[in-house]
């Protein structure tokens, strides 16, 4: 065997006597791998507690801070709601401080709902398209007026399927029917009327019963004959 080097007995000295070493020498390389792994975990683990808190919190002053913009909102004070009173945080600011928060996605949708009122269709869509909710009737809600947007901006088809959607995720006889009629009327505008005849079969299919019922057999009549069928 060839006789070591002083520089590798050196090297070899050093790293027998550091505690890295004596740990290696003690664990084996087996047990040494499984510590670091060990640590690794301990400290991933640590950084998303500490993220997730930091989030909650973040999230709880923002609920806090949107009580009185939601307040104006329902008040119809729509540019206090947007902007704030000087004192408390408007929807807008709301946004951009808490990003990434329920409150921040929740403040889109009411964004979104002032900018279609005050006839901004354009930025009424940017902020839909942010938000989005598992409550189903109130995601509908979000489909029903971004399909609204898209009217106003003369998007029938765009309107037309967001109106469906809207149908679709609220699924019930309170607000679907009401939705399918719209995207009845945004196909007939598209002149499309073979597809404008679709959602009205939806309603006297599953939504018997329902104050639109009658509505819809009449335009369904209506349109065929438009259609010539």
């Amino acid at each position: 065997m060839a006789q070591k080097t002083s520089e590798e007995a050196h090297n070899e000295h050093n790293d027998t006597n550091s505690a890295v070493g004596k740990m290696k020498k003690e664990l084996g390389p087996a047990g040494f791998v499984g510590m670091i792994v060990g640590l690794v975990i301990i400290v991933v683990t640590s950084a998303i507690f500490l993220l997730n808190y930091s989030k909650s919190n973040k999230n709880d002053s923002a609920q806090a801070d949107m009580f009185q913009a939601q307040y104006y909102f329902e008040q119809d004070s729509l540019d206090l709601a947007l902007n704030g009173d000087g004192r408390n945080l408007g929807f807008l600011s709301i946004i951009d401080i808490y990003g990434g928060t329920e409150a921040a996605n929740l403040s889109n949708y009411y964004v979104g709902a002032i900018y279609l009122k005050e006839q901004k269709f354009q930025l009424a869509l940017d902020h839909l398209k942010d938000f989005s909710s598992s409550e189903e009737l109130i995601q509908a809600r979000a489909y029903k007026l971004t399909g609204d947007a898209y009217m106003e901006l003369g998007n029938f088809s765009d309107a037309a399927s967001q109106y469906e959607k809207a149908a679709s995720t609220a699924d019930d006889d309170a607000f679907s029917p009401a939705y399918l009629l719209k995207a009845s009327l945004a196909y007939e505008k598209q002149g499309d009327l073979k597809a404008a005849i679709k959602p009205l079969d939806d309603i006297i299919k599953n939504h018997f019963g329902t104050a639109e019922y009658a509505s819809a057999r009449k335009h369904k009549a209506r349109l065929e004959g438009l259609a010539g069928s």
